[in-house]
């Protein structure tokens, strides 16, 4: 493909057959390259926001297993670390997959593995030390893995702290930090529980989809849960559901779908992918629809102008939607059939932006930076 040039945006596809990379300057007409990693499941990739050219792709190799790659050139060139994240042999557990790739605010790269696990490399991804305190947290092994695994899926840096972090387990729930690290506490206190009627203690595993801070307050935090969508603001002791206006899942009376995006400048602002319900993960009624929410969950609008109102039966997952830092802000949504639908005005109206791509399994956004 035609290298991007500074200031493009770029738009990151991982799927179940490859990387595959998009560009554009005016966000209408997009140049396209890849795939790269042809045949393997790329399950999480970034443009790394700190220099806006160097790429990492969590890869399922049949060759390497479970590594991160990074290229400096837009993918003409990969290169694969010394070693890959590893949990140490005495745990008996073994990396099989790598579900998030995250820059973080201490200047290091973070991934989030299956099973569970959070490491951190210091040069780049060539090599990954072990956030112990996580991943030999005490109960451990009476995590309960979700319908995918046992996976770590969401790491939740806090701008301008480096020493504090959440992070999103597949259901074991929700973790935060404070201290780099060193010491984690569950905080999954106020979420529904698989029994009617009842929600969960603070000690309580539950199975977080999405998580992500809203743009003007980094403490407060949007959730996609198996069970319903909530926020949770500093200083509350527990989550508030936010669903007014979002379809219900008839099993639990409860919203059900997997990605979460929060606006990238307005506060209050986010949007969901609603699915039919976990027996049936598809659009409700076969017709495509994303929700915003710009009063910070107190109700939400339906937004379907240009995406597929009729035979849509397919999911969008966890890591299939993500918003631009453009003004106005674009938003991507990639399909297990797929299609990526584009937005350049903030969800109002959308179009297909690529067609017939092996099933999508993560989208991300970036804006390219010095070459």
């Amino acid at each position: 493909m035609a290298k991007p040039k500074k200031g493009d945006t770029v738009v990151i596809a991982g799927t179940r057959k490859g990387l595959f990379l998009f560009h554009s300057k005016d966000r209408r007409t997009w140049r396209s390259g890849g795939p790269f990693f042809k045949g393997d499941t790329v399950r999480h990739a970034i443009l790394d926001p700190r220099d806006g050219k160097t790429l990492y792709a969590a890869v399922t190799s049949e060759h390497w297993g479970a590594v991160v790659a990074r290229s400096t050139d837009f993918g003409a060139t990969w290169k694969i670390g010394e070693e890959g994240p590893r949990f140490s042999k005495e745990s008996g557990l073994s990396v099989t997959r790598i579900w998030q790739i995250q820059a973080g605010q201490d200047g290091d790269l973070y991934v989030g593995t299956e099973p569970a696990g959070l490491f951190r490399s210091t040069d780049g991804g060539e090599t990954w030390a072990s956030v112990d305190a996580l991943n030999y947290y005490p109960g451990r092994e009476e995590w309960p893995p979700g319908a995918g695994g046992l996976g770590l899926h969401t790491i939740l840096p806090y701008p301008g702290d480096p020493k504090r972090m959440l992070i999103g387990i597949s259901s074991a729930g929700i973790f935060g930090t404070n201290d780099g690290g060193a010491s984690w506490r569950n905080m999954d206190a106020g979420i529904r529980s698989f029994v009617e009627g009842e929600t969960n203690k603070e000690t309580a595993a539950t199975c977080v989809h999405k998580m992500a801070r809203d743009a003007k307050d980094p403490a407060l935090v949007y959730q996609q849960n198996h069970i319903g969508v909530y926020r949770r603001a500093r200083g509350e002791d527990a989550w508030t559901r936010i669903e007014k206006g979002l379809p219900l899942n008839p099993a639990y009376k409860a919203p059900f779908g997997f990605p979460l995006v929060a606006h990238p400048h307005d506060r209050g602002t986010a949007y969901v992918a609603p699915l039919e319900g976990d027996g049936n993960r598809v659009m409700p009624d076969g017709a495509m629809a994303i929700y915003r929410t710009a009063n910070g969950g107190k109700s939400w609008a339906k937004l379907t102008k240009g995406l597929p109102q009729k035979d849509a039966w397919f999911t969008v997952l966890r890591d299939a939607m993500r918003a631009d830092a453009l003004d106005p802000a674009g938003l991507y949504t990639g399909t297990t059939t797929g299609q990526i639908y584009a937005s350049r005005d903030e969800g109002d109206s959308w179009r297909l932006m690529a067609d017939h791509l092996p099933q999508v399994q993560c989208v991300e956004t970036g804006i390219v930076g010095s070459a």
